[in-house]
């Protein structure tokens, strides 16, 4: 990159400051300015993160203590999925971090054994089983696990639920306006171009490199240079959303350290627990209902959850799923919405934005970019974006719901290509999940197997177990009740351990909030 001077950044909210942020940590001799429109409404749901974001903010020095409170931050533990298999069925847990196993070579086993023997335990009790910190999750507890009372790693296994509005003007007023960023409020009605790309902004702001992070609008991206948008409506059937902020009655009672996901009629609800508020929206698709009804869909909801919308502004959002041809072309790098989108289950928006820069920095470390480098990250990136998008895909090929339209359409489609045409691709997503359960009969994917345990589908069973092992049903008992019995005790022992923990409400108040 020594032969990039200047670097223009186009777009402020989360994805403009976080690129910003980026930059300035990373080539702190270049001349970086963020320009943003004053005019330009604010998508604001990115309040829920996922697991990566903690490297991101490690990378940049971000320390908790800096920014919680500024932010009206929570920490995270998990996502919960509730009614997404079936309606009224209760839900089930993806924590973060990595399973811990009895015996490696025994893996998740173990549980489907239990399940065999106890065809009564439910779906929830997979997580509680294989991941120690469900045990602050289910007992809403927290602590820095410095001894490791636990096999629980604070730092690793913890994201972050923050207003983004807020957490994009801490990254412009603590980290990237201290560290020289330039910023300049105006609208972009100008725009030139030459054979390398953009020349020029309002004719008067040129740079070597531009980043388009304008959202969805994708002005230098999609709309100035005309690269070609693939959609993923086909595999993610939700486009708009009704979003809004809603008081707890008793925060102390209230507030937990999870995203909790609700299926509905025509889509699911996302429920956020900040420090002050609650952050809920409504994700559905206008194939299947309107606007309006979906907005009094999501407050009989409400109504049921028991939140007072009185006082509260319902927000509209269209979104477009998918994501361009090419992310990075001539002089411009597409960032967040401007590059593409994936409804926002899983917490994946901020996620897609900070992996989308790193790879950025992977592939300029050159003094010379060439089409090479460009290609590079374009296919990096789209590879990420795509097993992102199938893994959210899984969540809904995977439903057992039937009960409107919507769900029906959903479960009855045919969602990949790989699987009807008998195409062995192993990459992650609907190919890899299928391959790994029929082959090696474990999930190697981070998170599909929690997903699909959830779901029921998992990737071997009790009569696989017996048939290998040449057991019957008499011998089968015999032999693995005691590996049954071992699960129960870890699982017992681990919300023992916490039972006389800080209660999640009492460590967020004493360590960020106890001027309150």
């Amino acid at each position: 990159m020594k032969n990039v001077k200047k670097i223009i950044v186009l777009g402020g909210g989360s994805a403009g400051w976080m690129t910003a942020s980026t930059l300035i940590k990373e080539y702190p001799d270049k001349e970086i300015t963020l320009i943003e429109s004053p005019n330009t409404p604010i998508v604001g749901v990115g309040e829920s993160t996922i697991g990566g974001i903690k490297y991101w903010t490690t990378y940049l020095g971000i320390d908790d203590n800096e920014f919680f409170k500024y932010t009206d931050a929570t920490y995270k533990l998990s996502i919960r999925f509730e009614d997404f298999y079936k309606k009224g069925d209760g839900g089930f847990h993806y924590p973060f971090g990595e399973p811990v196993f009895i015996n490696k070579a025994d893996g998740y086993n173990e549980w489907i054994i239990k399940k065999h023997i106890y065809p009564e335990t439910h779906r929830s009790d997979f997580a509680d089983c294989f991941y120690p910190q469900m045990a602050l999750v289910n007992n809403k507890k927290l602590f820095d696990n410095e001894k490791n009372e636990i096999p629980f790693n604070f730092r690793e296994n913890t994201a972050y639920h923050f207003d983004a509005t807020k957490f994009g003007l801490f990254l412009k007023e603590r980290y990237c306006l201290p560290r020289g960023v330039k910023h300049i409020v105006e609208d972009i009605k100008t725009i030139e171009c030459n054979d390398d790309g953009i020349e020029s902004l309002n004719k008067k702001y040129k740079a070597d490199l531009y980043f388009d992070c304008t959202g969805f609008k994708s002005l230098l991206l999609g709309e100035t240079l005309q690269t070609e948008f693939e959609s993923y409506s086909d595999m993610l059937p939700n486009n708009s959303a009704w979003a809004t902020r809603v008081p707890y009655k008793n925060k102390k009672e209230e507030i937990n350290c999870y995203t909790n996901c609700t299926a509905i009629e025509n889509g699911w609800v996302w429920q956020i627990p900040l420090w002050s508020r609650w952050g809920t929206g409504y994700v559905y698709s206008d194939k299947f209902v309107d606007d309006e009804t979906a907005l009094k869909e999501f407050k009989n909801h409400l109504d049921k959850k028991g939140q007072d919308y009185s006082n509260a502004e319902f927000k509209k959002i269209k979104m477009r799923v998918g994501i361009h041809k090419r992310l990075w072309v001539k002089n411009v790098v597409g960032i967040g919405l401007a590059a593409g989108f994936i409804e926002p289950l899983e917490s994946n928006g901020l996620f897609s934005v900070h992996e989308f820069i790193m790879r950025f920095i992977r592939n300029a470390q050159r003094d010379i970019i060439t089409q090479w480098d460009r290609d590079n990250f374009t296919f990096q990136c789209k590879k990420f974006f795509r097993n992102f998008a199938e893994f959210v895909a899984m969540h809904y090929a995977m439903s057992n719901r039937d009960d409107t339209e919507y769900w029906k359409a959903n479960t009855n489609k045919v969602w990949d290509k790989g699987l009807p045409d008998l195409v062995p691709v192993l990459q992650d997503g609907f190919s890899r999940a299928a391959a790994d359960r029929d082959f090696v009969h474990r999930f190697n994917d981070g998170g599909l197997h929690c997903i699909a345990f959830g779901m029921e589908w998992y990737p071997t069973e009790a009569t696989n177990v017996k048939y290998y092992q040449g057991l019957d049903d008499n011998e089968f008992k015999k032999q693995l009740i005691s590996r049954v019995i071992a699960l129960n005790h870890r699982k017992k022992d681990w919300n023992l351990t916490v039972q006389d923990k800080t209660s999640f409400y009492d460590y967020h108040k004493n360590r960020f909030y106890n001027d309150n």
